[in-house]
């Protein structure tokens, strides 16, 4: 590292630290939106489980805009397992992307202690 010189070193070093604060600020986001998602997902679950307790025989209907259409039984508890296996989908992957950046994250950190603890102490 000493053969750096003083400009390369920051220019490294700002580098680094952009990186660190992108993925932090990404992360929260990734945070976020996993929260908000899971929160829809527990929305249609119970959706779901209080229309499996109904007769079958009672009208169900879906808004549409400003109007609502009734809708078979069938098809509205196909359509509501369908957007819960999507938001399922969709946390499994911001989990993965949430992985992703806290390695890149920590690997910002260690990155910047090393050049820290590296550098000379004057």
């Amino acid at each position: 590292m000493s053969t750096l010189s003083d400009d390369t070193l920051r220019k490294i070093l700002v580098q680094i630290q952009q990186t660190a604060v992108q993925s932090q600020r990404a992360l929260g986001v990734t945070r976020q939106q996993i929260s908000s998602k899971d929160r829809e997902r527990r929305i249609l679950q119970l959706t779901i489980n209080e229309i499996s307790e109904m007769e079958p025989d009672v009208n169900m209907y879906k808004g549409v805009g400003k109007m609502f259409m009734m809708v078979p039984r069938p098809e509205m508890e196909a359509d509501l397992k369908a957007q819960e296996r999507g938001l399922t989908d969709d946390i499994a992957s911001l989990g993965k992307k949430t992985k992703y950046l806290e390695k890149q994250f920590n690997d910002a950190q260690s990155q910047l202690r090393d050049i820290f603890n590296s550098v000379p102490k004057q």
